[in-house]
């Protein structure tokens, strides 16, 4: 079973940046992928970015070219480094694990954009 642990969250001004952290922890597995996902109240829940275990990432549309998956294999660690932030990125972002039993889910961390 893995476990991930979130942190990095709070609060940014518009045009900000902030960067969020997930560890995971656990025996037994193996971690195919890496990602974020993020969900606005009212809204449903979407893509951020994620990085398989190739090293091939892939981005939501509204976040490319502002937002950068990293990965520190050695710490079993995924970062996502958030630039140009923007009202609408307000959200709970989610780390995600997919591994041979499927999708494992952190609790989330708020990130809220100040206009």
């Amino acid at each position: 079973q893995v476990q991930l642990v979130e942190s990095g969250g709070g609060l940014v001004q518009s045009g900000g940046s902030l960067r969020l952290s997930c560890a995971a922890s656990g025996s037994g597995f193996s971690i195919y992928a890496m990602g974020w996902y993020r969900q606005a109240p009212g809204k449903q829940r979407e893509l951020v970015a994620t990085m398989f275990s190739t090293g091939i990432t892939k981005y939501g549309e509204s976040v490319k070219g502002r937002f950068t998956i990293s990965r520190d294999n050695d710490k079993n660690t995924v970062y996502l480094h958030m630039n140009r932030l923007k009202p609408e990125d307000t959200a709970v972002y989610y780390c995600t694990a997919d591994i041979e039993d499927g999708r494992a889910w952190a609790q989330g961390t708020q990130v809220t954009v100040s206009s």
